[in-house]
C-alpha cells in the first residue's frame, strides 16, 4: 500500500508512466527495487528516476496513509480487489484511488455520469436534478464533478431521490473545491455518497487536474449524460473520454438559440442518446441492469401525470403558497414583481409565502429576485 502512494506522489508519474511501470516491473513495490539502467530503459525524466531510486516519498506516503485514516477515507490500489472493476478497464487507470464515503455500496450500484456545465441555465439546473433524481430513487449512482452548476444539480437530485451520489474532484480529499460545495459534500456523505480523487491530500484546483477527473467520471460510469454545454465546455471532452472507453453518451436537448445548448446538441446530432426522462437512460444501459431498473411495457397510451415528470401540488399548501406555486414555472425564472402583480398579494404575504416554499425546499430562488418552481 505504502509503494503505490509513495508512486502516485512521485513527480513525472502519471496514470500512463506509471501503466508502462507496472507493465514492466509487475508490481509499485518492484518498481522501487529496479535498477537505475531498467528505469531509464523506459525513458522517464532524470528526476523521476533519481526520486524513485532514492525512494523519496516513503516517509511521506507513511504519513499521507495514516492522515487519510484520521480523515476518515480509505486508499484503493490498482492491484486491490476493491478496486472499481470500470475503472480498472480503461487505458492508463489512476494507480491510487483516495476515497471517503460509503464508496462500496455507491460503486455496487449501476453507475451514471451527470455532467454540464458551470454556468448553467435554470432549465439545465432542473433537468439536471429531476433527471439525476429520479435514477437514483431507483438504484442508480449518480457519478459527477462537484463543480457549479449541472454538477451541483445532479448530486443535490442523487441526494433528493435518497440515493446515491459520486463526487470526482481534482483536489486532494481534503480540499473541496468549489468551497461553496463543502455544505454538498458533507451532505453526499451523510446520505451514503462518496467523494473520490486520485490525488494526494492537499493537492489545490490547479487547471490541468480536470482532464484528470473527467477520465476518472467516464471511467466508473457505464454511461455519461450531458445535460448543458457550450461549445467549447470541458464536458465535450468527458464526452470523447467516455466513446474512448467504450461507455454511452447521452445528452439532453436544448433551446437552439443558446450558447449552452450547443454541445448537448452536437452530440445529439453525431449520433448521443436524446434524453428525455429517466427511462431514456435506462434503456441505454445493459440489458441485465435495464430488467433490473424499467417497469413492465404495458399499453403505450398517453403517459400518466408520473410518467411526464410534472410534479404534483403538494398537498399541505397555504392559499397564498398554492397562488405562487401555479404562477412559477420550474423552467423559466419569474421575477418578484411579476408575482406580485399576478398573484394580487400584497408585498408581505408574498414574501412569507416565498420564505416557505424556499424552507421546504419547493423553489429556487435564483440571482435578481427571480424565482422558479423544482421539479
Amino acid at each position: 500500500m505504502i509503494e503505490w502512494i509513495a508512486l502516485n506522489m512521485t513527480p513525472g508519474v502519471g496514470p500512463r508512466a506509471a501503466t508502462k511501470l507496472l507493465e514492466r516491473f509487475g508490481s509499485a513495490n518492484a518498481i522501487f527495487h529496479a535498477r537505475r539502467a531498467e528505469l531509464e530503459s523506459l525513458r522517464l525524466k532524470p528526476e523521476t528516476i533519481e526520486s524513485i531510486i532514492k525512494r523519496e516519498f516513503h516517509d511521506r506516503a507513511v504519513a499521507e496513509f495514516e492522515r487519510v485514516k484520521e480523515l476518515g477515507g480509505d486508499v484503493l490500489i490498482l492491484d486491490d480487489g476493491s478496486y472499481p472493476a470500470l475503472l480498472r478497464e480503461i487505458d492508463d487507470p489512476p494507480p491510487v484511488l483516495y476515497v471517503k464515503g460509503d464508496w462500496q455500496a455507491c460503486f455496487d450500484q449501476p453507475c451514471v455520469g451527470v455532467i454540464g456545465s458551470r454556468m448553467c441555465s435554470t432549465y439545465g439546473e432542473n433537468a439536471s436534478e429531476m433527471l439525476s433524481r429520479d435514477l437514483a430513487s431507483r438504484g442508480v449512482t449518480i457519478v459527477s464533478g462537484l463543480a457549479r452548476g449541472i454538477d451541483t444539480a445532479g448530486h443535490r437530485g442523487a441526494i433528493r431521490g435518497q440515493g446515491r451520489t459520486v463526487a470526482v474532484m481534482g483536489t486532494g480529499i481534503d480540499n473541496v473545491y468549489p468551497k461553496e460545495n463543502n455544505g454538498l459534500a458533507r451532505d453526499i456523505l451523510a446520505n451514503g455518497g462518496c467523494l473520490v480523487t486520485q490525488f494526494p491530500l492537499g493537492t489545490p484546483p490547479i487547471k490541468e487536474n480536470f482532464p484528470y477527473r473527467n477520465r476518472i467520471i467516464s471511467g466508473l460510469s457505464l454511461g455519461v449524460l450531458i445535460v448543458e454545454a457550450s461549445e467549447r465546455s470541458g464536458s465535450l471532452i468527458t464526452a470523447r473520454l467516455a466513446m474512448e472507453q467504450n461507455r454511452e453518451v447521452m445528452a439532453v436537448p436544448g433551446n437552439i438559440t443558446s450558447g449552452n445548448s450547443f454541445g448537448t446538441n452536437y452530440l445529439i446530432k453525431s449520433g448521443a442518446k436524446l434524453v428525455q426522462q429517466w427511462q431514456d437512460v435506462v434503456a441505454e444501459l445493459p440489458a441485465e441492469v435495464g430488467a433490473a431498473i424499467l417497469p413492465p411495457k404495458i399499453d403505450k397510451g398517453v403517459p400518466d401525470r408520473k410518467e411526464r415528470n410534472e410534479t404534483p401540488v403538494p398537498a399541505d399548501l397555504s392559499v397564498n403558497e398554492r397562488t405562487i406555486w401555479g404562477i412559477l414555472k420550474p423552467d423559466e425564472p419569474t421575477h418578484i414583481d411579476t408575482l406580485l402583480e399576478s398573484s394580487g398579494l400584497s408585498f408581505g404575504d408574498l414574501n412569507n409565502a416565498l420564505v416557505s416554499l424556499d424552507i421546504r425546499d419547493l423553489i429556487r430562488v435564483l440571482p435578481g429576485k427571480h424565482y422558479a418552481r423544482r421539479t
